[in-house]
Protein backbone atom coordinates (compact mmCIF):
# COMPACT_ATOMS: atom_id res chain seq x y z
CA UNK A 1 0.00 0.00 0.00
CA UNK A 2 1.04 3.60 -0.46
CA UNK A 3 0.71 6.09 2.38
CA UNK A 4 -0.70 9.59 1.81
CA UNK A 5 0.15 12.17 4.45
CA UNK A 6 -0.93 15.71 3.58
CA UNK A 7 -2.53 18.50 5.57
CA UNK A 8 -5.58 16.45 6.50
CA UNK A 9 -6.36 12.83 7.35
CA UNK A 10 -3.64 10.25 6.75
CA UNK A 11 -4.65 7.29 4.59
CA UNK A 12 -3.38 4.38 2.53
CA UNK A 13 -4.22 3.22 -0.99
CA UNK A 14 -3.60 -0.14 -2.60
CA UNK A 15 -0.81 -0.29 -5.16
CA UNK A 16 -2.93 -2.01 -7.81
CA UNK A 17 -5.40 0.88 -7.87
CA UNK A 18 -3.14 3.92 -7.70
CA UNK A 19 -3.68 4.72 -11.37
CA UNK A 20 -7.30 3.60 -11.77
CA UNK A 21 -9.29 6.63 -12.98
CA UNK A 22 -12.83 5.24 -12.66
CA UNK A 23 -13.02 4.99 -8.87
CA UNK A 24 -11.38 6.16 -5.67
CA UNK A 25 -10.64 4.38 -2.43
CA UNK A 26 -8.74 4.72 0.82
CA UNK A 27 -8.12 3.03 4.14
CA UNK A 28 -7.79 5.84 6.63
CA UNK A 29 -5.51 5.73 9.65
CA UNK A 30 -6.39 7.11 13.07
CA UNK A 31 -4.47 10.34 12.38
CA UNK A 32 -5.61 13.73 11.16
CA UNK A 33 -8.90 14.14 13.01
CA UNK A 34 -10.45 16.02 15.91
CA UNK A 35 -11.27 13.40 18.58
CA UNK A 36 -9.56 13.33 21.96
CA UNK A 37 -7.98 10.32 23.65
CA UNK A 38 -8.69 7.44 23.75
CA UNK A 39 -10.31 8.02 20.36
CA UNK A 40 -7.53 10.26 19.12
CA UNK A 41 -7.87 11.49 16.53
CA UNK A 42 -9.69 10.35 13.40
CA UNK A 43 -12.37 8.18 15.01
CA UNK A 44 -15.41 7.53 12.80
CA UNK A 45 -17.15 5.12 15.17
CA UNK A 46 -20.36 6.57 16.53
CA UNK A 47 -21.00 3.92 19.19
CA UNK A 48 -17.69 3.85 21.07
CA UNK A 49 -18.24 6.77 23.47
CA UNK A 50 -16.68 9.59 21.46
CA UNK A 51 -18.18 13.08 21.13
CA UNK A 52 -20.74 12.84 18.27
CA UNK A 53 -19.70 16.26 16.98
CA UNK A 54 -16.09 15.09 16.69
CA UNK A 55 -17.20 11.96 14.83
CA UNK A 56 -19.23 14.00 12.36
CA UNK A 57 -16.31 16.36 11.77
CA UNK A 58 -14.00 13.42 11.23
CA UNK A 59 -16.40 11.98 8.66
CA UNK A 60 -16.52 15.33 6.90
CA UNK A 61 -12.73 15.35 6.77
CA UNK A 62 -12.40 11.87 5.26
CA UNK A 63 -14.94 12.51 2.51
CA UNK A 64 -13.36 15.88 1.74
CA UNK A 65 -9.94 14.22 1.47
CA UNK A 66 -11.28 12.01 -1.34
CA UNK A 67 -13.44 14.78 -2.86
CA UNK A 68 -16.59 12.77 -2.20
CA UNK A 69 -20.07 13.87 -1.15
CA UNK A 70 -20.54 12.54 2.36
CA UNK A 71 -24.29 13.17 2.14
CA UNK A 72 -24.50 10.35 -0.44
CA UNK A 73 -22.35 7.91 1.53
CA UNK A 74 -23.86 4.53 2.38
CA UNK A 75 -22.96 2.28 5.28
CA UNK A 76 -24.41 -0.58 7.32
CA UNK A 77 -24.79 -1.54 10.95
CA UNK A 78 -22.01 -4.11 11.13
CA UNK A 79 -23.06 -7.28 12.94
CA UNK A 80 -20.42 -9.92 12.02
CA UNK A 81 -22.75 -11.58 9.52
CA UNK A 82 -22.45 -12.86 5.96
CA UNK A 83 -25.18 -10.54 4.68
CA UNK A 84 -24.39 -8.09 1.86
CA UNK A 85 -26.71 -5.42 0.47
CA UNK A 86 -26.96 -3.25 -2.63
CA UNK A 87 -26.45 0.49 -2.10
CA UNK A 88 -28.18 2.72 -4.64
CA UNK A 89 -28.56 5.75 -2.42
CA UNK A 90 -28.73 6.71 1.24
CA UNK A 91 -32.26 6.31 2.65
CA UNK A 92 -33.78 9.61 3.81
CA UNK A 93 -33.45 10.11 7.54
CA UNK A 94 -31.32 7.01 8.14
CA UNK A 95 -27.64 6.59 8.94
CA UNK A 96 -27.34 3.00 7.67
CA UNK A 97 -28.99 0.76 5.09
CA UNK A 98 -29.35 -2.51 6.99
CA UNK A 99 -27.71 -4.85 9.48
CA UNK A 100 -25.07 -6.38 7.24
CA UNK A 101 -21.34 -6.69 6.61
CA UNK A 102 -21.09 -6.25 2.86
CA UNK A 103 -22.00 -3.38 0.53
CA UNK A 104 -21.98 -3.16 -3.26
CA UNK A 105 -22.90 -0.47 -5.78
CA UNK A 106 -22.63 0.52 -9.43
CA UNK A 107 -23.76 4.09 -8.82
CA UNK A 108 -21.11 6.78 -9.43
CA UNK A 109 -20.64 9.20 -6.56
CA UNK A 110 -22.07 6.86 -3.90
CA UNK A 111 -19.31 6.14 -1.37
CA UNK A 112 -19.38 2.81 0.46
CA UNK A 113 -18.00 3.16 3.99
CA UNK A 114 -17.22 0.70 6.78
CA UNK A 115 -15.51 0.93 10.15
CA UNK A 116 -12.70 -1.22 11.56
CA UNK A 117 -10.47 -1.75 14.58
CA UNK A 118 -8.85 -5.17 13.90
CA UNK A 119 -11.38 -6.83 11.56
CA UNK A 120 -10.49 -7.15 7.89
CA UNK A 121 -11.52 -4.55 5.29
CA UNK A 122 -12.03 -6.27 1.92
CA UNK A 123 -12.48 -4.09 -1.15
CA UNK A 124 -13.73 -5.18 -4.58
CA UNK A 125 -13.64 -3.63 -8.05
CA UNK A 126 -15.23 -5.03 -11.20
CA UNK A 127 -13.69 -3.08 -14.13
CA UNK A 128 -15.94 -4.77 -16.70
CA UNK A 129 -19.29 -3.78 -15.21
CA UNK A 130 -17.97 -0.76 -13.25
CA UNK A 131 -19.10 -1.92 -9.83
CA UNK A 132 -17.44 -1.81 -6.41
CA UNK A 133 -17.92 -3.47 -3.06
CA UNK A 134 -16.63 -3.57 0.48
CA UNK A 135 -16.85 -6.15 3.26
CA UNK A 136 -16.08 -6.36 6.99
CA UNK A 137 -14.76 -9.69 8.28
CA UNK A 138 -13.61 -10.63 11.76
CA UNK A 139 -13.28 -14.30 12.64
CA UNK A 140 -17.04 -14.78 12.53
CA UNK A 141 -17.38 -13.05 9.17
CA UNK A 142 -14.44 -15.03 7.87
CA UNK A 143 -15.84 -18.44 8.76
CA UNK A 144 -19.24 -17.32 7.45
CA UNK A 145 -17.46 -16.33 4.20
CA UNK A 146 -18.61 -12.72 4.10
CA UNK A 147 -16.09 -11.98 1.34
CA UNK A 148 -17.70 -14.60 -0.88
CA UNK A 149 -21.19 -13.40 -0.02
CA UNK A 150 -20.27 -9.87 -1.08
CA UNK A 151 -18.78 -11.18 -4.32
CA UNK A 152 -21.93 -13.23 -5.01
CA UNK A 153 -24.06 -10.15 -4.43
CA UNK A 154 -22.05 -8.32 -7.10
CA UNK A 155 -22.55 -11.29 -9.42
CA UNK A 156 -26.31 -11.33 -8.90
CA UNK A 157 -26.76 -7.56 -9.15
CA UNK A 158 -24.35 -6.65 -11.92
CA UNK A 159 -23.30 -9.82 -13.71
CA UNK A 160 -19.83 -9.64 -12.18
CA UNK A 161 -17.51 -12.50 -13.11
CA UNK A 162 -15.11 -13.41 -10.26
CA UNK A 163 -12.19 -13.74 -12.69
CA UNK A 164 -12.63 -10.07 -13.62
CA UNK A 165 -12.66 -8.84 -10.04
CA UNK A 166 -9.75 -7.07 -8.42
CA UNK A 167 -9.79 -7.48 -4.63
CA UNK A 168 -7.79 -6.05 -1.76
CA UNK A 169 -7.39 -7.11 1.87
CA UNK A 170 -6.66 -4.15 4.10
CA UNK A 171 -4.97 -3.43 7.43
CA UNK A 172 -6.25 -5.64 10.25
CA UNK A 173 -4.93 -7.70 13.12
CA UNK A 174 -2.06 -9.85 11.88
CA UNK A 175 -1.40 -13.57 12.29
CA UNK A 176 1.24 -13.02 14.97
CA UNK A 177 -1.16 -11.12 17.24
CA UNK A 178 -4.59 -12.67 16.76
CA UNK A 179 -4.71 -15.24 19.52
CA UNK A 180 -7.95 -17.27 19.50
CA UNK A 181 -9.60 -19.96 21.56
CA UNK A 182 -10.65 -23.54 20.76
CA UNK A 183 -14.13 -22.46 19.63
CA UNK A 184 -12.58 -20.37 16.86
CA UNK A 185 -10.23 -23.18 15.84
CA UNK A 186 -13.24 -25.50 15.57
CA UNK A 187 -15.20 -22.93 13.55
CA UNK A 188 -12.29 -22.56 11.14
CA UNK A 189 -12.05 -26.34 10.76
CA UNK A 190 -15.74 -26.62 9.98
CA UNK A 191 -15.74 -23.71 7.52
CA UNK A 192 -12.52 -24.52 5.63
CA UNK A 193 -12.36 -28.28 6.24
CA UNK A 194 -8.79 -27.72 7.42
CA UNK A 195 -6.75 -25.45 9.67
CA UNK A 196 -3.52 -25.86 7.71
CA UNK A 197 -1.97 -22.49 6.97
CA UNK A 198 -4.74 -20.76 8.91
CA UNK A 199 -4.14 -21.70 12.54
CA UNK A 200 -0.67 -21.53 14.12
CA UNK A 201 0.03 -23.42 17.33
CA UNK A 202 2.61 -21.68 19.51
CA UNK A 203 5.05 -23.50 21.79
CA UNK A 204 3.08 -22.45 24.88
CA UNK A 205 -0.09 -24.09 23.52
CA UNK A 206 -1.79 -20.87 22.40
CA UNK A 207 -3.31 -20.63 18.93
CA UNK A 208 -3.32 -17.82 16.37
CA UNK A 209 -5.59 -17.21 13.36
CA UNK A 210 -4.36 -15.75 10.06
CA UNK A 211 -7.29 -13.65 8.87
CA UNK A 212 -5.31 -12.40 5.87
CA UNK A 213 -4.65 -15.86 4.47
CA UNK A 214 -8.14 -17.09 5.31
CA UNK A 215 -9.83 -14.33 3.34
CA UNK A 216 -7.29 -14.51 0.52
CA UNK A 217 -8.02 -18.23 0.25
CA UNK A 218 -11.77 -17.63 0.18
CA UNK A 219 -11.43 -15.16 -2.66
CA UNK A 220 -9.04 -17.38 -4.58
CA UNK A 221 -11.34 -20.39 -4.27
CA UNK A 222 -14.25 -18.22 -5.45
CA UNK A 223 -12.35 -17.45 -8.66
CA UNK A 224 -10.77 -14.07 -7.94
CA UNK A 225 -7.33 -13.97 -9.51
CA UNK A 226 -6.04 -10.52 -8.56
CA UNK A 227 -5.80 -10.10 -4.78
CA UNK A 228 -3.59 -7.56 -3.00
CA UNK A 229 -2.90 -8.11 0.70
CA UNK A 230 -1.79 -5.05 2.65
CA UNK A 231 0.05 -7.01 5.32
CA UNK A 232 -0.36 -4.16 7.83
CA UNK A 233 -1.15 -5.26 11.37
CA UNK A 234 -3.39 -2.98 13.42
CA UNK A 235 -2.47 -4.55 16.77
CA UNK A 236 1.24 -3.93 16.30
CA UNK A 237 0.79 -0.44 14.87
CA UNK A 238 -1.52 1.47 17.19
CA UNK A 239 0.26 4.71 16.30
CA UNK A 240 -1.49 4.48 12.92
CA UNK A 241 -4.56 2.31 13.47
CA UNK A 242 -7.15 1.68 16.14
CA UNK A 243 -6.95 -1.85 17.56
CA UNK A 244 -9.71 -3.27 19.72
CA UNK A 245 -7.48 -6.13 20.85
CA UNK A 246 -4.29 -4.17 21.57
CA UNK A 247 -6.12 -1.28 23.25
CA UNK A 248 -8.41 -3.58 25.27
CA UNK A 249 -11.66 -2.32 23.79
CA UNK A 250 -11.23 1.37 24.66
CA UNK A 251 -10.48 2.80 21.25
CA UNK A 252 -12.00 4.24 18.09
CA UNK A 253 -12.70 2.99 14.58
CA UNK A 254 -10.91 3.82 11.36
CA UNK A 255 -12.70 3.60 8.04
CA UNK A 256 -12.29 2.22 4.56
CA UNK A 257 -14.08 3.89 1.66
CA UNK A 258 -14.57 2.95 -1.99
CA UNK A 259 -16.59 4.86 -4.59
CA UNK A 260 -17.04 5.06 -8.33
CA UNK A 261 -16.22 8.54 -9.53
CA UNK A 262 -18.88 10.82 -10.96
CA UNK A 263 -18.47 11.28 -14.68
CA UNK A 264 -18.13 7.56 -15.36
CA UNK A 265 -20.94 5.82 -17.22
CA UNK A 266 -23.95 5.06 -15.06
CA UNK A 267 -25.25 1.51 -15.26
CA UNK A 268 -28.68 1.59 -13.62
CA UNK A 269 -30.32 -1.52 -12.30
Amino acid sequence: MQRFDGDGPVYYRFEQWLDTPSFTHAVFTRNGGTSRAPWATLNVGGTVGDDPHAVQENLRLVYAALELDGERACTVWQVHSADAVIADERPPGRRWLARADGLVTNRPGVPLTMRFADCVPILFYDPVHEAVGIAHAGWRGTVLKTAVSTLRTMQAAYGTAPADVQAAIGPSIGPDHYQVGPEVVEAVQQSFQTTDGLIRHAADGSTYLDLWEANRRLLDEAGVRKIEVAGLCTASNTAEFFSHRAERGKTGRFCAIIALKDGQHDNPL
